[in-house]
């Protein structure tokens, strides 16, 4: 008998391009059917047949307070009330910019959008403006939105799918993407020489989190400052997923590096669907109506997803403890789900930086695009599958990261870990 789930799927995939509005939902590479979700609380998540899991995705980052933090609602529902949408300015996007400059080392201007994807192709817009050059530099792995630049050597749901690549991409928007390897200073400083002149900026995720969870290495980030600004290229952090998770300041404060422009997505909306890209004024006084630079969009700003992104970003604001705390966890529990595997003789790499994880299946370090790539799929995807059996919610792909939340307890915690020891086992029996 089919659940609820399969047949929502089979009467999604009648009218929906595989079944889903995002590729990556599809949980092909992992050999099974999306669950279609229902609800979610705190730290868990329910389908729509009533089965309950801890949720390690968390809406794929921004969730960092968990699923329906009383005072996200609260101020949802008094937004509501007021109305939906305007395309008018109102108070709550002063007090969201106000708020991220505020909370962002450097961040003197800010310009709302609807999406990560938008904002990183906003942001791309401004840099060539900005120096009127027409090249930008981007990383294996590393995945930007699927605007058409950035869909070369991509992450994410386009890596999931074995197709780094899109069809529909003209090739001369491609052309000026170049491409670098991630922790590789030599590759980017190759690329800025033999297009000297030319390279507008380097764009680039302090932690790579869409090849899974890649740590920079220590003089990565700094050294990438320091290129851009001896051959005059912006730099851009993507962070659509370090963004207020990190730090409250984000990669820059944890890192202490400046970057010329960042983008943000669904973090500021606490899950909403918004986006936002900002920088030093001189740069973002460039953009329309200020400037020669055109960027619009009817619905930016929307005031529903302002009120639940400034009412979770004032809570981390205000409880700077709340990273302290998602760091410990996250330590904690790489650490044990590490011993869980050496236990049952299953090798494997588990790369963690504050609340972000993720597991590779494969016997080397995990410090590159192509390390990532060397992890072995097949077992991922019956881990995957073993851990959803017992109630865990991850991210249907080896190249996705793990979230934590502030109300993930010890039993979510214990239940991960279960589930992990035994899909292991099961891992190492069928070996």
């Amino acid at each position: 008998m089919m659940t609820r789930s399969e047949q929502l799927f089979d009467r999604a995939r009648n009218v929906m391009p595989g079944g889903v509005n995002s590729p990556v939902r599809a949980c092909r590479a992992v050999g099974t059917y999306p669950r279609f979700l229902q609800k979610g609380r705190g730290g868990r998540v329910f389908d729509a047949d009533g089965q309950e899991y801890v949720d390690l995705v968390c809406s794929w980052g921004p969730l960092i307070l968990g699923h329906c933090r009383r005072e996200v609602l609260e101020a949802v529902g008094e937004a509501m009330a007021d109305g939906l949408s305007f395309g008018a300015p109102t108070a709550a996007e002063v007090e969201m910019a106000e708020l991220i400059c505020r909370m962002v080392p450097g961040m003197e201007m800010v310009r709302m959008v609807n999406s990560g994807t938008e904002a990183v192709m906003s942001a791309l817009r401004l840099a060539r403006g900005a120096t009127g050059r027409n090249k930008i530099i981007k990383f294996e792995g590393c995945y930007h939105g699927h605007s058409d630049s950035m869909l070369v050597k991509a992450g994410s749901g386009a890596l999931t799918g074995g197709t780094p690549d899109s069809k529909g991409v003209p090739p001369e928007m491609a052309a000026d993407t170049l491409t670098a390897r991630y922790n590789d200073l030599e590759s980017v400083e190759s690329l800025l020489r033999a297009n000297s002149g030319q390279v507008a900026a380097v764009i680039v995720e302090p932690v790579a989190a869409n090849m899974g969870v890649v740590l920079p290495k220590p003089e990565f980030l700094p050294g990438l400052r320091a290129l851009c600004d001896r051959y005059g290229a912006l730099l851009i952090f993507d962070e659509v997923i370090t963004g207020f998770r990190l730090a409250a300041g984000g990669a820059q404060e944890y890192f202490g590096v400046r970057a010329d422009l960042v983008t943000y997505g669904k973090i500021i909306g606490g899950g909403m669907p918004v986006g936002a890209y900002g920088g030093r004024r001189a740069l973002m006084e460039l953009v329309a109506p200020s400037g020669p630079v055109y960027q619009a969009g009817t619905l930016s700003g929307n005031p529903v997803a302002m009120a639940a992104g400034l009412a979770q970003l004032r809570i981390l604001e205000k409880n700077p403890q709340i990273y302290t705390r998602l760091a410990e966890m996250g330590g904690e529990l790489a650490k044990r789900l590490r011993e869980r595997a050496q236990r049952a003789g299953v090798p494997v790499q588990v790369n963690q930086i504050g609340s972000l994880l993720s597991v590779f299946f494969t016997e080397a370090p995990v410090g590159s695009f192509a390390a990532a790539k060397r992890s072995d799929l097949d077992r991922f995807a019956r881990y995957y599958r073993a851990m959803l059996s017992r109630g865990v919610y991850a991210a249907p792909s080896q190249f996705e990261a793990m979230f934590l939340c502030t109300e993930h307890t010890r039993e979510d915690l214990e239940r991960v870990l279960q589930g992990a020891e035994c899909a292991m086992a099961q891992i190492a029996q069928e070996a």
